[in-house]
């Protein structure tokens, strides 16, 4: 399924910390030009048009993962500005943090794109100094680390 990248998406989107507060639930994402091994990606999805930013987010992880969220709250917007094959993309991120229930297991845990593509779910560890994959988008770095750090 093409995406349309011409315009300024909106997105909702999840810090899901594991109950150790030392990991967080990703997508991890195919290969692209950008990123020839892949790349992790917070767990979430585009607004639909008179859906609020709050509805979007509890819609697209019942949908993709069949879970709710404990304990969500509204954090802050991102902005993120990429490319994926050459192609450019802007995306407004309202940024969320929860606990997901029931939380991806430990290994083989998978989500289900709209377009019914399955995309493997793993934990990324906050302190991700020596993780290999970017994560997008990288303006949630600082927020990762601060909730991880409120124990």
């Amino acid at each position: 399924m093409s995406v349309d990248r011409s315009y300024i998406r909106v997105k909702a989107m999840l810090i899901a910390l594991h109950e150790d507060r030392d990991r967080h639930a990703v997508t991890l994402n195919p290969p692209t030009d950008e990123n020839p091994d892949g790349y992790h990606r917070l767990i979430g999805g585009g607004v639909e048009l008179g859906e609020t930013h709050h509805d979007a987010i509890v819609r697209e992880v019942d949908e993709e993962l069949g879970a709710t969220i404990q304990g969500l709250a509204y954090l802050a917007t991102v902005e993120n500005i990429f490319r994926i094959d050459g192609v450019p993309g802007h995306e407004i991120v309202l940024l969320y943090s929860g606990r997901l229930d029931p939380q991806p297991a430990g290994s083989n845990a998978t989500l289900t794109e709209s377009d019914g593509s399955v995309v493997p779910v793993v934990w990324r560890p906050v302190d991700d100094s020596s993780e290999s994959l970017p994560l997008y988008p990288a303006g949630v770095i600082p927020w990762i680390r601060h909730l991880a750090e409120r124990r």
